[in-house]
């Protein structure tokens, strides 16, 4: 078939874009266990894990390395992340390949590259790159931030981490905008370099996940590590009518986040028709109100609903969770007003606002 020899000619170019992966655990004969996420493939010589860019040669696990499919510089905001440098560039890289299937993502083309043949052009956005490259764009850009996103960043660590080194030491923080599917093995590979983790929390049903490719526990128990480790997280839920945003289901998310930590801002965000999802309806403004109510109704500190600007109220805004002073006043991705002090506190009653600031 057709389709067959396209993901082929993919996985040829990818699998040349390659090195031995770090993040492996051997087995016997000849087989290897993936640790780069909680999929924990056991994969045979000549097989691939899940993510289908992982894979088995001569009882050797390789990962990609070497290049990306997608290379911008972006508002730090649309990662996204409210607390962390607000309103700086962020470096972004992304690469192809995932480990979940979600018939509703909005990055399809990068993330089910290999998988599905819809997404063969994909190959064409490869781009061979060296990490000194890529900080040096950054700098030239101005960027404060370096982000691995756009597919889950979890799969390409070892690629990650190479890069996130010359960040680092170029005065950069690093982050992640992942799906959130980890292991505690990567979680510490990546600990010293990587400085704040997003981390989408699709469903607080199982068998939700499970339709996705995942198990909700695994993801759930990434949340409450991330946060003990001392990255800084910020957790976003993609808000898709019928899906997941029953208001019984919204408060079980939000009580848990607030069991993690009141600190932890919550980003609820508009689905929009894509992909193989295309009986649900995008969602309106007045849902992203409603569960952003139920998130500040539970507790939570920093609540935001995204993907509508100025369609949602205060819920762009940053308040100090004391005095309910405007901080960080947004439209969309953009800071129209920063009032926070360089040491993040509220310049009206001086309380430390939960975040990185400088």
């Amino acid at each position: 078939m057709q389709g067959e020899k396209s993901v082929t000619e993919i996985a040829r170019v990818l699998d040349a874009l390659t090195q031995e992966a770090e993040l492996v655990q051997q087995m016997d004969s000849g087989e290897v266990r993936c640790l780069a996420c909680a999929q924990r493939c056991l994969v045979r010589p000549g097989r691939r894990g899940i993510c289908q860019v992982r894979f088995n040669r001569d009882g050797k696990l390789y990962a990609p390395w070497g290049y990306v499919a997608g290379l911008q510089a972006d508002p730090v905001e649309k990662k996204p992340f409210y607390h962390f440098l607000p309103g700086s560039i962020a470096m972004t890289f992304g690469m192809l390949g995932c480990n979940f299937h979600c018939g509703y993502c909005q990055n399809w083309l990068t993330s089910q590259a290999a998988r599905d043949p819809a997404c063969d052009e994909a190959v064409y956005q490869i781009r061979k790159i060296s990490p000194a490259q890529i900080v040096d764009y950054g700098r030239r850009m101005g960027a404060r931030v370096l982000a691995s996103s756009y597919n889950e960043p979890l799969i390409t660590s070892e690629w990650a981490v190479e890069i996130f080194k010359q960040a680092v030491a170029a005065g950069m923080k690093c982050v992640m905008v992942s799906n959130g599917y980890a292991t505690p093995e990567v979680l510490k590979y990546l600990r010293p370099w990587l400085a704040g983790y997003k981390i989408d929390l699709k469903s607080m049903q199982d068998q939700n996940y499970r339709r996705l490719g995942g198990v909700l526990k695994n993801v759930l128990d990434t949340i409450q590590q991330a946060h003990k480790l001392g990255l800084w997280v910020e957790v976003v839920t993609l808000l898709v009518p019928g899906f997941n945003d029953s208001n019984a289901e919204l408060w079980e998310m939000a009580s848990f986040l607030r069991g993690v930590s009141q600190k932890i801002p919550w980003h609820i965000t508009a689905f929009h028709q894509d992909y193989h999802m295309l009986e649900a309806d995008n969602t309106p403004a007045a849902s992203l109100l409603r569960a952003a109510e139920i998130g500040s109704e539970a507790g939570l500190y920093y609540v935001y609903a995204g993907n509508l600007p100025g369609r949602v109220d205060e819920y762009e805004t940053t308040f100090c969770h004391h005095c309910q002073a405007a901080l960080i006043k947004r439209r969309g991705f953009y800071v129209m007003e920063n009032r926070i002090t360089p040491e993040g506190a509220c310049p009206q009653c001086g309380m430390q606002a939960a975040g990185v600031w400088g």
